[in-house]
């Protein structure tokens, strides 16, 4: 790796994948939707979905939060093969979450990945979710609360009244 466009495509590719995560934490479907071609497709098969194209994808994620309470989801870095205009990876994915009818666990999982060269830099080809280990216990915590500073702090804790511990 030591041309300096080799190193280049891999940071690219790296911050797409990147992209992707906070895209999804941020429930911003509108940017997830750009990080992939115009014929991309992005595959869940433990869901079961399928999306192909954009629209599908900005589509799905408008149907997101009426389905979903939270979902915390963690990229690891993984594998990335570059051939000339395409490369193909792997990211390695922890994930917990809540849906709305009660549904929830943890996860650990691969992206399977195709990437695609584009004039507005590297995009998502197919982008294929599987799941490698499950747990469908409870969780404990939870999404937290706004927090709020008490209206009359205990005498003498003037830290809390300024939002200090």
């Amino acid at each position: 790796m030591s041309d300096f466009q080799t190193i280049a495509d891999r940071v690219e590719i790296g911050a797409l994948r990147g992209e992707f995560t906070d895209a999804v934490m941020m429930r911003d479907y509108d940017r997830l939707a750009s990080l992939f071609t115009l014929d991309g497709a992005l595959r869940m098969p433990n869901i079961p979905v399928e999306l192909l194209g954009q629209e599908e994808i900005r589509a799905w994620g408008r149907r997101v939060p009426d389905l979903v309470e939270f979902l915390v989801q963690n990229t690891h870095p993984g594998t990335i093969a570059l051939d000339g205009d395409t490369a193909s990876g792997r990211a390695y994915m922890s994930e917990l979450g809540r849906t709305r009818d009660g549904r929830q666990g943890l996860n650990y999982a691969i992206y399977h990945d195709r990437y695609q060269r584009t004039g507005d830099g590297w995009k998502f080809s197919e982008r294929v979710y599987e799941v490698r280990y499950e747990d469908t216990t409870p969780l404990a915590g939870s999404p937290p609360r706004p927090a709020v500073a008490p209206a009359d702090p205990p005498a003498g804790n003037t830290a809390a009244a300024e939002g200090r511990r």
